[in-house]
């Protein structure tokens, strides 16, 4: 199973930048913005439940297929009724992983997203609860971590 790091959310301060509110272009190339009049505060934009939301930062390669990479930073929002599709962080026989969700009837399944890794089925009988529902994914580029 993938360690995970989890880390408070601290929405106590606001650090608005700006940003192009048009968009980025992933085709061809467009006139770009002479003034950036909108801005985003990454507290208020991808935290929508202050008290229940959390960090975490991702250690493991088992969804790498999905593009999710070791040191990414993951919100990840308890209140959230978990779904079949969800990427969760879920407690297993006491311990965190991060997997996707799929629900049958009498199981679930807890899915990885690379080869190496096989699928966990839970039973309702087993010492298990999805910890919170992942919203956001922030991943470096540059290899900046």
């Amino acid at each position: 199973m993938s360690d995970i790091q989890l880390f408070q959310a601290d929405t106590a301060s606001a650090l608005s930048l700006p940003y192009a509110d048009e968009g980025v272009r992933a085709g061809f190339p467009s006139p770009a913005q002479d003034f950036m009049a909108e801005s985003i505060d990454l507290n208020r934009d991808l935290i929508r439940h202050t008290e229940s939301t959390f960090y975490a930062r991702v250690a493991g390669n088992s969804l790498e297929d999905a593009g999710v990479q070791e040191g990414d930073i993951l919100v990840v929002d308890k209140s959230l009724d978990v779904r079949d599709g969800d990427m969760a962080v879920c407690c297993v026989e006491g311990e965190f992983t991060l997997k996707f969700i799929e629900m049958h009837p009498d199981h679930w399944l807890l899915r990885p997203a690379n080869p190496e890794y096989q699928p966990l089925r839970i039973d309702p009988d087993d010492d298990f609860a999805v910890w919170g529902v992942v919203t956001y994914i922030i991943h470096a580029v540059r290899g900046n971590r």
